[in-house]
């Protein structure tokens, strides 16, 4: 039996707590990043009195998913929904990178690719909004407005608010850091 000196218990015991005030530093800001994100997304689904609001989050290159989102009913729920493969590519993600703000009022009307066109039918969308988040790294992700029951015409006042909202996202610590 080793009899290990008081000191190196200390400092075990010392890593030990600091490794743990990590992990809840870490939880704590991905609370707070969440709430911000979930507050966010139903003032904008309130505000544009539309059926869902989501969160597109990127977690590689032009993979992402929908990590959050606010419904007027939870049959329209797309949660952990990701894009179409093939569909998002350089071109669209230039686009978004350089601050493209899309506004369709009726995806059936809309000249577009099929394949996005489809996507959107599976999602029941029938017009939508889109608004990237960008942080200094890059694009984070997407807020989506998405109206379901019929076209929809988009206000340059509806535009405004998602990029208003779009930035304090993208301004936020702890999405910086996350």
């Amino acid at each position: 039996m080793q009899i290990h000196p008081h000191s190196e218990f200390n400092h075990s015991r010392d890593r030990r707590e600091q490794g743990l005030q990590k992990l809840l530093d870490r939880l704590v800001k991905r609370i707070q990043r969440d709430e911000l994100v979930r507050q966010t997304t139903n003032q904008l689904r309130e505000s544009l009195q539309v059926d869902r609001v989501v969160l597109y989050y990127f977690y590689g290159q032009w993979q992402g998913q929908v990590t959050f989102e606010s419904l007027s009913s939870q049959e329209l729920s797309i949660l952990g929904s990701t894009g179409p493969d093939n569909c998002f590519n350089d071109e669209y993600a230039a686009l978004y990178l350089a601050g493209r703000v899309k506004a369709i009022a009726d995806i059936e009307l809309e000249p577009m690719e099929s394949c996005h066109r489809d996507f959107l039918r599976t999602m029941q969308v029938r017009a939508n909004l889109v608004v990237p988040i960008l942080i200094p790294r890059g694009l984070w992700g997407l807020l989506v407005a998405h109206q379901c029951q019929a076209p929809h015409n988009w206000s340059l006042l509806d535009m405004e608010m998602m990029q208003t909202a779009a930035q304090t996202l993208a301004t936020d610590d702890n999405i910086l850091e996350s």
